[in-house]
């Protein structure tokens, strides 16, 4: 099986491991991973802001950069959220003001081929015990577009639990946004760094070792609050963990 890697800009930018991690995993479990080169943002901080026109190209790009690929593979439940619920809205709505139906069949070709990486470990490949070792103390905290807009349930911590030598503690108010909402963090930071301050404090807690997710986005801003009050519980991207093995730990 061959799959397209969306990094998403944010894991290019400033988290390349959990690209390098997703890569690993996926080609231990006998997938062969495309990084497309032309692939850039999603255009979700441009949507989220108001200015779906100015979006419009980055949807196009995105959709050209991954044609043909069967699945589409991304370590992000909100980058995906965006292309599968808000590409095809934008498509529509661009059709709808007399630009055209190109732009909306783009959307709706890719759309249904996008997984997030435990969506597609769990439904796709089957699995729930991907051969990982961590032993470490772990808590997860599900991102919102995972958790509301994706659905994703119990897929990571069904991932997570199989890790040999892992013990999963429970997140106390789990469900409970953790306040970052991309731009919503700039736009309120008071409101967000309180709400970020509610769930560092939940994790730490547990006394778990590493506070887990699967949207670096949320990580980094929790990570943040989590350094300035001089916390030892570090944040890790759950594909991360899951690369690792007793051959191959964590670096």
């Amino acid at each position: 099986m061959r799959v397209a890697l969306f990094v998403t800009c944010v894991n290019d930018a400033l988290y390349p491991r959990t690209g390098i991690a997703v890569v690993r995993l996926l080609e231990r479990l006998g997938v062969t991973v495309d990084f497309p080169a032309a692939q850039s943002c999603c255009g979700q901080p441009q949507y989220n802001t108001g200015f779906r026109h100015e979006t419009e190209p980055l949807v196009r790009r995105t959709a050209q950069a991954l044609a043909g690929y069967a699945y589409v593979v991304t370590p992000s439940g909100s980058c995906a959220a965006m292309i599968r619920e808000h590409y095809p809205r934008i498509g529509r709505k661009a059709a709808a003001e007399g630009r055209g139906d190109a732009l909306a069949e783009l959307a709706a070709d890719l759309a249904p081929r996008v997984y997030e990486l435990t969506e597609f470990l769990v439904d796709v490949l089957g699995v729930s015990d991907v051969g990982a070792h961590f032993p470490h103390t772990v808590t997860y905290h599900p991102s919102c577009h995972g958790l509301r807009a994706l659905g994703l349930g119990d897929r990571p911590r069904r991932l997570l639990a199989a890790v040999k030598d892992l013990d999963l503690v429970e997140l106390p108010g789990a469900q409970e946004c953790c306040g970052f909402g991309g731009t919503f963090a700039v736009k309120n930071p008071d409101v967000s760094a309180a709400m970020g301050t509610d769930k560092t404090a939940a994790a730490a807690a547990t006394g778990a070792e590493v506070l887990c997710g699967a949207d670096n986005s949320c990580l980094a801003h929790l990570d943040g609050l989590l350094r300035r009050a001089g916390s030892p519980l570090r944040t890790l991207h759950l594909a991360e963990i899951l690369a690792a093995t007793e051959r191959e730990p964590l670096r």
